[in-house]
């Protein structure tokens, strides 16, 4: 059985030399558009202005579905984020480049290139090369819990908190959050795990099924996602 998360100290970043040479053969799997489900809850105030962020590819959908029926009874995944574009995945990544280099002004370029992977996938890589990020696949979401009521449960922090400046409240993890928020934390790790799902370590809300960092961490051979290249 697959862990329920990677030790952040043993933790590869997404965008490793050792992530990357991974190889894609892309299944040509359909993405599909969950706005007009509701088996899972969509979080309605998605902070990045992605009009795409319902979309991921339809067995990511599938296994999240299968993930909830796994959860406690009163516990259900919202989807904060799935599918983005490779012009908004450049946007955030410069973005989150420009908070690390103000807070590390005497950090090299790549430095603070690396650091800013911890939070946000490149487009492209340290040696200059292209890169396809994991939500630019379909194969990626960002999820948090919710009760019955459709109203957030304690994670410890919430996905869109631009306060957590060093991450240090987002590692799945983290052992500075509550008891509660990390008690929550482990039920979403253990239902997305046991269907196949692998966390990015620094970021609780990061899932994918079928990217390259998936394929790593599963001792797959290659991804199944890497389309919609733009």
């Amino acid at each position: 059985m697959l862990k329920s998360f990677i030790n952040t100290k043993d933790m590869l970043l997404i965008a490793d030399p050792k992530i990357l040479e991974i190889p894609i053969k892309e299944n040509n799997e359909p993405i599909i558009d969950l706005s007009g489900q509701t088996n899972i809850a969509i979080d309605t105030n998605n902070r990045t202005n992605n009009v795409d962020y319902t979309k991921i590819r339809k067995t990511v959908y599938e296994k999240l579905i299968e993930a909830q029926s796994l959860l406690p009874n009163n516990l259900k995944f919202c989807l904060y984020e799935g599918y983005r574009s490779l012009t908004l995945q450049k946007k955030l990544f410069e973005e989150r480049y420009i908070q690390i280099k103000n807070l590390h002004n005497n950090w090299s370029y790549e430095e603070v290139f690396i650091e800013t992977t911890k939070f946000v996938s490149p487009v492209i890589n340290l040696d200059g090369s292209r890169n396809i990020p994991p939500h630019s696949t379909g194969a990626a979401i960002d999820v948090y819990l919710v009760n019955d009521n459709g109203r957030p449960i304690d994670m410890g922090v919430t996905i869109d908190n631009l306060q957590d400046q060093d991450g240090s409240l987002s590692k799945t993890d983290s052992k500075i959050i509550s008891l509660e928020a990390q008690k929550n934390r482990q039920f979403m790790n253990k239902s997305l795990s046991m269907v196949g799902f692998i966390n990015y370590p620094t970021e609780y809300w990061h899932w994918s099924f079928g990217d390259r960092y998936w394929a790593y961490y599963t001792n797959n051979e290659y991804a199944v996602y890497g389309g919609f290249v733009e």
